[in-house]
């Protein structure tokens, strides 16, 4: 496991936020392995270092791991400044601190992660780790094969050069399109950004699957906890060891 900074480690064990954890580091009132710690930014094992606050050693909570089935309408973040709904308000009944993996633009709609195991989060998102993520995508208007091959190669957004995209054709009409893309890495609005510059603005986007996992099962709205199989599979696949357990 991955260091993590101590006043992170207090906010998601419960103890305070993370601004009120670099209070209680500035007050003294946490130790590790024993000795009071003063500075901010200090980083911590969590799994091998004593942490203590006011006496009371913590323990890292468990990992959660939960599939959200997203409908349009919400914003993908734990909490929204303009009071927008969020994703959060979906998960009535989960205690744990957990955040999203990744986004879904609030007019998009599918398969959304949840967890508090913040190295896994990270390798799902990082495209060094191929990590696919599978989309529906119904679009105005009838796109050329050679469009479609500029999409597949990889093409310039204002920020760089997209990697190259699996994209098959599932039904043309004469206005509208549906196609298949399969991503290795998510910029922001990547895809409604890919078409438009196509010439062909998305109608609906629906996230299908990340790796092997799907919505089978899920309505918008609903949610569950990933089974064990799933969990390993997803580690498996961004190449993170299992040990500890439930690491």
């Amino acid at each position: 496991m991955t260091r993590e900074r101590l006043h992170k480690f207090l906010a998601r064990c419960g103890v305070s936020s993370r601004r009120e954890g670099e209070r209680l580091i500035l007050a003294g009132q946490v130790k590790v392995n024993g000795d009071a710690v003063y500075t901010l930014g200090t980083t911590v094992n969590p799994l091998k270092d004593q942490i203590e606050v006011n006496g009371v050693v913590l323990k890292p909570p468990p990992h959660v791991y939960i599939i959200l089935n997203k409908p349009k309408g919400y914003i993908t973040s734990v909490k929204d400044e303009k009071g927008r709904p969020t994703v959060m308000a979906l998960l009535r009944g989960v205690k744990e601190r957990i955040y999203p993996v990744g986004r879904l633009d609030r007019d998009s709609e599918g398969l959304l992660l949840l967890t508090n195991h913040g190295e896994l989060a990270y390798r799902l998102m990082h495209p060094r780790y191929h990590m696919d993520k599978r989309y529906l995508v119904h679009l105005r208007g009838t796109p050329k094969e050679e469009d479609l091959n500029r999409l597949r190669k990889g093409i310039h957004l204002r920020e760089g050069k997209t990697a190259p995209a699996k994209i098959w054709v599932v039904s043309r009409g004469k206005k509208e399109t549906e196609v298949e893309v399969v991503l290795k890495e998510g910029r922001k609005r990547q895809i409604r950004r890919m078409f438009r510059a196509i010439g062909c603005p998305i109608v609906s986007l629906v996230r299908v699957a990340i790796g092997d996992i799907t919505l089978k099962g899920l309505h918008p709205g609903e949610y569950r906890h990933l089974s064990p199989q799933e969990v390993e599979a997803l580690k498996k696949a961004v190449r993170l060891s299992s040990n500890p357990p439930d690491s």
